[in-house]
């Protein structure tokens, strides 16, 4: 298992704990960003799609600021970039 995957395995275990979550996906794009100035910190790139109710009438905003509050212990040391999805159930895309 390499780094980031061990790092995605707890990031879903937080991402759990916060969520009741319907689809969760979590893709290392670090590979993208080799050579980039942030992935000299060790922290790695990742994108997350989560389907969720508890995002059903939040605005983008508040449900991005839900999922760092969920990752808040991996920021900035695990997670250097985080691209969002964050869905509810219901809604276009999930």
């Amino acid at each position: 298992m390499s780094i980031n995957q061990a790092r995605i395995a707890l990031f879903e275990q937080d991402l759990h704990k916060a969520f009741v979550i319907d689809h969760l996906q979590i893709e290392d794009e670090s590979h993208l960003h080799a050579g980039h100035a942030g992935a000299a910190s060790g922290g790695g790139h990742f994108k997350l799609t989560i389907v969720a109710p508890e995002f059903k009438g939040l605005s983008l905003v508040a449900r991005h600021r839900a999922i760092y509050a969920a990752l808040y212990r991996h920021i900035p040391k695990e997670i250097h970039a985080l691209t969002i999805n964050a869905i509810a159930p219901g809604e276009a895309g999930s």
